[in-house]
């Protein structure tokens, strides 16, 4: 009878795609590798190996806290990577998780952190299997392992699911203006949307409460603020 000892073992890792929407751009929190020319690239996305004994949500979330300060924001599942040779020092499958946040949650996190950055992410088309990041100099940045096509598939997940749940909100914060919403989404699917189809579709499907206050330091009329009604949810 065989044992597992007979058998090698790849490493276990995580990996956190953490996306915010701002200045009508959708951009990714990247960490400073400093062994660059070995592993590819010089930013890559947050992660960590997976300790002996230690549990994968346990994994992912010290690796959220230690690595890129967002242990508090929730954590899905996206999927796993295991090609033998996405990791030039040798065989590791990574489990990717997606944590979506509004630009303020990471900002205040990467407070002090010179290693950290927001970078822009650029769209992929259909037909395109990475996605290119660059940082606020228009500069491409080299990412580290399969990050550019874990990334792409992190934008797509956003893209099937952004039309039938409430995930465009988790960019929002707790108060948001109607323009705010329609511009999450038009980030995420990479085109315009029809105003009056868009906000008769928004008000039809979810459960949102106009608060009778309206948003501040725009020079342009102000809009009326909404939130999301808990009580009316289904």
């Amino acid at each position: 009878m065989q044992q597992l000892s007979d058998y090698s073992h790849p490493a276990l890792a995580v990996d956190i795609i953490a996306l915010c929407v701002r200045d009508a751009g959708l951009y990714c929190l990247l960490i400073r590798r400093e062994d660059g020319d070995v592993v590819g690239g010089d930013w890559a996305l947050p992660g960590a190996f997976v300790h002996q004994g230690q549990p994968l949500e346990e994994a992912v979330g010290r690796a959220a806290q230690t690595k890129a300060g967002i242990g508090d924001l929730h954590l899905e599942q996206l999927a796993a990577y295991g090609d033998p040779g996405r990791d030039p020092r040798g065989h590791v499958v990574s489990i990717a998780w997606l944590a979506v946040a509004p630009e303020a949650a990471f900002r205040s996190r990467m407070a002090g952190r010179q290693d950290l950055q927001l970078a822009r992410v650029h769209i992929p088309g259909a037909s395109s299997s990475v996605a290119i990041v660059k940082n606020d100099a228009d500069v491409p940045l080299r990412l580290a392992f399969d990050h550019e096509a874990i990334l792409a598939d992190a934008v797509r997940r956003l893209q099937e699911r952004i039309g039938s749940g409430p995930v465009g909100f988790a960019f929002l914060p707790k108060r948001f203006t109607l323009r705010d919403v329609q511009q999450v989404h038009e980030v995420i699917l990479g085109r315009s949307l029809a105003k009056p189809a868009f906000r008769r579709k928004l008000l039809d499907h979810h459960p949102l409460r106009a608060t009778g206050e309206y948003e501040t330091g725009n020079a342009f009329r102000p809009a009326e603020l909404y939130e999301l009604d808990a009580s009316n949810r289904t």
